[in-house]
């Protein structure tokens, strides 16, 4: 059997692509191996419908509407490799040796995440630890914020500071303000820490306190860090994918990269805004450019008798 389109990640971009060309009558096999960006936060924020809802329960309530759907197919694998055969096929293989073959190929599968060089950070990212204000800024508002972060220090501090007045930025010997940006948080009452930071206090996820190389201690309930993020696989690189200012693979607006039959949807293409709901629509628009170009080749050739 040729799928109309494989798509590789099972985060809100690829379900709901997959909803969409499901919708759409098309056959999809939609790979998804557990490991989202956000399986470590116990909440998504600024999905109209869905505020507050756990990831895992997201992906719930996603498989079970996709099930209404015969013509899609959700497999619980990683894929391992993905192949061009001919000019408008691809084979996609899994971690199990499963092969598929499909014609259109949507890169969907996120970005991974590493965190700043903080002892003991893993430990609060999370439940205590955020790397967006717009995710989680609103149930930390007013709180003792820290922000933690060795680059792009002030453009994260100005942001944060919507939610709290209460706060500290931490570069950890690493991040880099100019004298005029510091200057200007300082203005408005924010601190700047330049100092090594240790370690990190508090108990079952909740930060209580930052300690600095000297042996400071100084007390924040919560806070913001700017971690690195790294694409979770070759895929992109290895078909061809030219990537954006961002780092993030190219697309037009229904998610068509430079090379012709493969796509790409959510953060894995978009980086920066990263919200499930963006990378819900984006999803959506590349499925809607999958279905539009299916729809265009089969009318450019001799109807089958």
């Amino acid at each position: 059997m040729t799928y109309d389109c494989a798509i590789i990640g099972g985060g809100p971009a690829g379900l709901n692509a997959a909803l969409v060309l499901g919708r759409c009558r098309r056959h999809v096999v939609l790979f998804d191996n557990d490991d989202a960006r956000n399986h470590v936060v116990r909440e998504s924020h600024g999905f109209l419908t869905r505020d507050g809802i756990c990831p895992s329960e997201l992906r719930r309530l996603a498989h079970e509407e996709l099930a209404a759907y015969p013509s899609v197919e959700l497999h619980q694998d990683k894929v391992t490799a993905v192949k061009r055969l001919t000019e408008t096929h691809y084979e996609v293989t899994t971690a199990s040796a499963l092969s598929f073959r499909c014609t259109k190929i949507l890169l969907a599968t996120g970005l991974k995440d590493e965190q700043p060089n903080v002892p003991g950070i893993e430990r609060f990212y999370g439940t205590s630890l955020f790397s967006c204000p717009y995710c989680d800024g609103w149930e930390v508002r007013d709180k003792p914020l820290a922000v933690i972060a060795d680059k792009n220090v002030a453009k994260l501090a100005k942001e944060v500071f919507t939610w709290s007045r209460d706060l500290i930025v931490f570069t950890n010997g690493e991040g880099r303000l100019e004298l005029d940006e510091r200057e200007l948080l300082e203005s408005y009452g924010i601190q700047v820490v330049e100092d090594i930071i240790s370690g990190l206090e508090g108990r079952d996820g909740q930060l209580e306190r930052v300690r600095l190389e000297d042996g400071t201690l100084i007390d924040r309930s919560f806070g913001f860090v700017t971690p690195l993020w790294s694409h979770g696989d070759h895929f992109a690189e290895s078909l061809g994918c030219e990537l954006n200012e961002y780092g993030g693979i190219k697309t037009d607006e229904y998610g068509r990269t430079n090379v012709w039959n493969v796509y790409a949807a959510g953060d894995t293409a978009n980086i920066v805004p990263a919200q499930l709901i963006v990378a819900a629509g984006s999803g959506s628009a590349a499925a809607i450019g999958i279905n539009g170009d299916l729809t265009n080749e089969f009318f450019g050739k001799p109807l089958p008798k």
